[in-house]
């Protein structure tokens, strides 16, 4: 006796993707930077400085109110200098007892006419003082400068990790079919019946 069923399994059907992992490195690009720095001319001159002091020639000539005063002060002081001299020496004359006509001697010295330099004198008596420093010249040049700035950059890695996907493109099912024929109760009824079977789409 054949069997009435048929069983047919129908296995699950996936598809398996894998992606494997990769390490990329992504190159950068090298810069130039160049930056100019103008050079220039500098001059410094500096003249010649002439410095004249005719303080000394001028009070020679025209004392001034103050050198006046002062010269007349230093003349006062050494007349009463040779005054004190003059007079010490007189006194010393008139109390020495080996002269007899002291005062006749004196009366004489002061009756003298006196010789020598009278004073006569070119005007003005000094100079002036002079006084100068040299001239000064002083040139400074520089050239322009390049500067040159490579800069680069290091370059950058990625890691990709990898990567399992599964997709499922048919489900596992069971098909069960039925083989045999109708079966009747009693069996004795098929032969009453023409067995033929339904078309149930008519």
């Amino acid at each position: 006796m054949e069997p009435l069923l048929k069983i047919t399994t129908i296995p699950i059907k996936y598809e398996l993707t894998i992606t494997k992992a990769r390490l990329e490195y992504s190159n950068s690009k090298a810069e130039m930077v160049a930056s100019r720095e103008r050079g220039g001319f500098e001059m410094e001159s500096r003249p010649i400085k002439v410095k004249l002091d005719t303080y000394n020639a001028r009070n020679s000539v025209c004392p001034t109110t103050m050198e006046s005063v002062r010269r007349s002060a230093q003349e006062g002081r050494q007349a009463v200098q040779e005054a004190t001299a003059a007079y010490a020496e007189e006194s010393a004359m008139l109390l020495d007892p080996n002269i007899s006509n002291a005062l006749d001697i004196i009366n004489q010295q002061r009756a003298q006419v006196p010789t020598g330099d009278f004073g006569l004198t070119f005007l003005p008596t000094t100079g002036p003082e002079i006084e100068w420093s040299n001239p000064d010249l002083n040139m400074r040049y520089q050239m322009d400068r390049l500067n040159f700035d490579f800069r680069i950059a290091n370059g950058d890695f990625e890691f990709i990790p990898g990567d399992v996907s599964i997709s499922i493109t048919q489900m596992p099912d069971v098909e069960i079919e039925y083989t045999g024929g109708p079966m009747y109760v009693p069996p004795s009824a098929a032969d009453f019946f023409n067995h033929s079977p339904v078309d149930v789409l008519a």
